[in-house]
């Protein structure tokens, strides 16, 4: 069984952050999160390509992913974590030079005394209730942690995909409130934010998901491209079933193809009987179940079978697949299997 193919356009990574940077404007700086190994499509290639554009700000969600980043880009940019200095991450943190955004009380504790006078940005709740210090844990720490100079305040926009939530608005006073005055570079907006306009850009963006061609960023350049191998074609006629459970019956003599991806690649059990791939531009039916490995696909109408079928091409984005899976272009893009062979195009910078 040969390997499906995903295709990663560098290129189209830099497209979109230089598009979202200018959206940003020219005073406000623009990073990248290569959290969840750049969403899945491998921040050892991701990361270098968005540094020789210019990048010199990176998130991510925990220090061991800070590590790694850091073995890969050298000294010359910052890292941020944003799950903060946690117990047992000292060592990472001091030694490779991470700044960890503070969440809490206990955090702003441990830093302070673990590795005092080292780099630290805070991160505060706004009203998404789930990681940062909320205004009352604030007020009661900013005079010491103002005094330690943080690098960045940071807050995250719960209905930024939502742009005529009341929760936007909401969120935005109260991010000015926490921090008006403080001289702290800021930053609140994600991509969901950079479309929401330049009021909420403050000093630094760090889009994610629409580095990698998801929504909300509808403009996006698409990133990848996964053609799965054709394993076998058979013959199936009319009221043979195909699959476990022998949920999919022919109405009609039938040519299926076995395609090699699975579950355990990331397409999701969801799709089973509601997917679609593509043979040159012409849509075919999933049918059946998806298996651990193995797909089946009707291409009765088809004339010649190619060798491989796409499932994520220019004709059905992440965002059109996490549709039919019921789920969102975020979940595809991370769940995408190591088994594929990946190949990179692009990213000179």
């Amino acid at each position: 069984m040969s390997s499906a193919i995903l295709q990663i356009d560098l290129d189209a990574v830099l497209a979109n952050w230089r598009a979202l940077d200018a959206a940003s404007g020219p005073a406000c700086e623009t990073a990248a999160v290569v959290k969840a190994d750049a969403y899945g499509l491998g921040a050892d290639r991701v990361a270098p390509a968005l540094a020789r554009a210019g990048v010199r700000r990176f998130f991510v969600a925990l220090a061991e992913e800070g590590a790694a980043l850091r073995q890969t880009l050298g000294e010359a940019v910052d890292i941020f974590v944003l799950s903060g200095h946690m117990a047992g991450d000292t060592e990472m943190i001091g030694d490779l030079g991470l700044t960890p955004m503070l969440n809490s009380l206990d955090q702003v504790t441990r830093h302070f005394e673990a590795l005092p006078g080292a780099p630290f940005g805070v991160q505060l709740d706004t009203g998404m209730n789930r990681l940062g210090m909320e205004a009352g844990e604030w007020a009661a720490v900013a005079p010491i942690v103002l005094g330690a100079a943080p690098r960045l305040f940071l807050s995250h926009l719960a209905c930024a995909d939502e742009p005529e939530h009341p929760a936007n608005a909401a969120q935005l006073t109260e991010f000015h409130r926490l921090t008006d005055g403080t001289a702290v570079p800021r930053s609140l907006a994600a991509t969901g934010g950079v479309l929401l306009g330049r009021d909420y850009c403050f000093d630094l963006t760090r889009p994610g998901i629409g580095l990698y061609g998801g929504a909300p960023f509808a403009a996006a350049r698409p990133v990848v491209r996964l053609s799965l191998p054709v394993v076998q074609v058979r013959e199936v006629l009319a009221g043979e079933t195909v699959g476990y459970g022998c949920t999919w019956r022919a109405d009609e003599d039938s040519r299926i193809a076995t395609v090699a991806a699975g579950y355990a690649d990331g397409l999701m059990r969801t799709l089973s009987g509601k997917g679609t791939l593509w043979a040159d531009g012409t849509p075919c039916p999933l049918v059946g179940r998806v298996s651990m490995d193995l797909i089946t696909v009707d291409v009765t109408h088809l004339r010649e079978v190619p060798e491989a079928l796409d499932i994520l091409c220019a004709e059905q984005g992440i965002e059109a697949l996490a549709s039919a899976a019921g789920t969102i272009g975020y979940e595809v893009l991370t769940a995408l299997g190591r088994r594929y062979a990946r190949h990179y195009i692009g990213g000179a910078g």
